[in-house]
C-alpha cells in the first residue's frame, strides 16, 4: 500500500484494479461448507475435499464440472457473470450448494 500526503493528512492510495479475494468451500462429512456463498463478479471459488471419500463439483447448468476430487485435492472456477449458480456432487447427489454472484 502506498501513502500520500494530501493537505497535510496521510491518505491511503490503492491500486486501480483490485483482485477479488478467493473464496473457499470445504467438502467435509458429505457436505459443502458453506453450502451457500455470495461473491463479487470476477471472483474465483475453490472447493477443497477434506473428506475421506472422493467428491465432485458439478454445475446444474453445465457451466463448470470438476473431475473426481480425492482427499486434499482442489478445484477452482472463476465466476465472470452475475447470477445464481447451483452445484452438486455427481457422486453423492444429496450434496448441494449455491453460489450467488453479484
Amino acid at each position: 500500500m502506498c501513502t500520500a500526503l494530501l493537505g497535510g493528512t496521510a491518505a491511503s492510495v490503492r491500486g486501480w484494479a483490485e483482485t477479488p479475494a478467493p473464496a473457499t468451500i470445504v467438502i467435509k462429512d458429505f457436505m459443502f461448507a458453506p453450502n451457500s456463498l455470495t461473491i463479487r463478479t470476477g471472483s474465483p471459488v475453490t472447493w477443497v475435499n477434506n473428506d475421506d471419500e472422493p467428491h465432485s463439483v458439478v454445475s446444474d447448468s453445465g457451466l463448470f464440472r470438476s473431475g473426481g476430487l480425492d482427499t486434499g485435492e482442489k478445484y477452482s472456477f472463476k465466476f465472470d457473470q452475475p447470477g445464481t449458480y447451483h452445484f452438486t456432487c455427481s457422486i453423492h447427489p444429496r450434496m448441494v450448494g449455491t453460489i450467488i454472484v453479484q
